[in-house]
């Protein structure tokens, strides 16, 4: 009688479409997601139709008890609802991502001053000469030019007292620059310099895409930290809380891994499984957010410091992401920046020294 009970419940015996859960629960529009339920399928084996708020999205994926949808463009934050058979099923709340600046060209993530400001590189092909390198997005996501004499900027990283710093892909060179927008050269010689990352001691790091992490010691001494295998695209970095080093750096693998580089230079592999891993984030409890795919869903992957793994954000294009005040999250794609509520305090990229 117990089985037959809970086949009844699975096959909602009053017909009606109910929502149970949205996975993942926030999405970029023109992500994916997986909509749980029952009674989802209509009669006479016509889709169902789901709406995103007052916007339809497409079902690409419909069952009685789930559903996939993409999220469409014009699309916010607020209930989905799904009707079958004239019928409309309960409201589930869903996030999406508002798009607050576009025709960029970010390779890795974006980087936020102390005041908030947004600052993100429209990098250009390798060897393109482009007007503007960086554009500052200010807390009112007003979007104004920062920085045009730079080929190929790559990643932003601040120091503590707010200094800004640069990698140049295109001549391997890392660069201080000034709020008034002139820069200087700070380290040369870096190879093909792509991700950046300043350590607590504010040694800055910087990934060479041909296979090395060097580290940069605050009178400009250089070493080489670490030796990874070379990535096809570029290195990303972020520190974790404990202080080690995690990098990600796409290969032509689709079963890539996240590295973690102990503070005397040891690698290890702290989670393989991902689809070409690119920007990432740490918040403050441990868990690391990377732009990547999972089991062939693209978005923003939560990794849970015991190494679990989950799509907290469905989107393509991700290339990066940092976390904002107010709990929120800025995500890059290949052209454009998202503003995301993720509820979710990001770890400070540069913290005090250790006493």
């Amino acid at each position: 009688m117990g089985i037959s009970n809970r086949l009844l419940g699975k096959k909602n015996v009053n017909g009606l479409p109910h929502i149970e859960a949205v996975r993942p629960s926030a999405a970029l529009p023109g992500g994916e997601v997986r909509i749980i339920g029952s009674g989802l399928s209509p009669q006479e084996l016509r889709r169902p139709r789901v709406r995103f708020g007052s916007v339809e999205g497409a079902v690409l994926i419909s069952s009685d008890d789930f559903l996939v949808a993409r999220v469409p463009p014009g699309a916010s934050s607020g209930p989905v609802v799904v009707s079958t058979n004239g019928h409309a099923s309960n409201p589930h709340e869903i996030r999406v991502a508002a798009p607050i600046a576009e025709n960029l060209h970010p390779v890795t993530s974006p980087a936020l001053d102390a005041e908030g400001n947004i600052y993100v590189t429209f990098s250009g092909s390798r060897g393109q000469k482009v007007q503007v390198a960086i554009y500052k997005i200010d807390t009112n996501y007003n979007v104004k030019p920062f920085l045009g004499d730079m080929m190929n900027a790559t990643a932003i990283a601040f120091d503590r007292s707010g200094q800004m710093y640069v990698s140049s892909r295109h001549d391997g060179t890392v660069y201080r620059v000034a709020p008034n927008s002139t820069m200087s050269t700070y380290a040369e010689g870096m190879g093909v310099a792509t991700g950046i990352a300043f350590d607590k001691s504010e040694n800055l790091y910087v990934g060479d895409r041909s296979g090395t992490i060097f580290k940069i010691a605050r009178d400009r001494q250089i070493f080489v930290f670490a030796t990874l295998e070379p990535s096809v695209s570029a290195y990303h970095l972020a520190f974790g809380p404990q202080g080690d080093l995690f990098v990600t750096g796409p290969t032509t693998s689709s079963f890539d891994c996240v590295y973690k580089i102990d503070p005397h230079g040891t690698v290890s592999t702290f989670y393989r499984g991902l689809g070409r891993p690119q920007g990432l984030a740490f918040d403050v409890e441990g868990n690391l957010y990377v732009a990547a795919s999972l089991s062939g869903k693209r978005g923003i992957v939560k990794i849970a410091p015991d190494g679990k793994a989950s799509l907290e954000v469905a989107g393509s294009g991700l290339v990066g992401l940092a976390f904002a005040p107010g709990r929120s999250a800025v995500l890059a794609t290949t052209n454009a920046v998202h503003r995301l509520a993720m509820n979710t305090q990001g770890l400070p990229l540069v913290s005090e020294l250790p006493a």
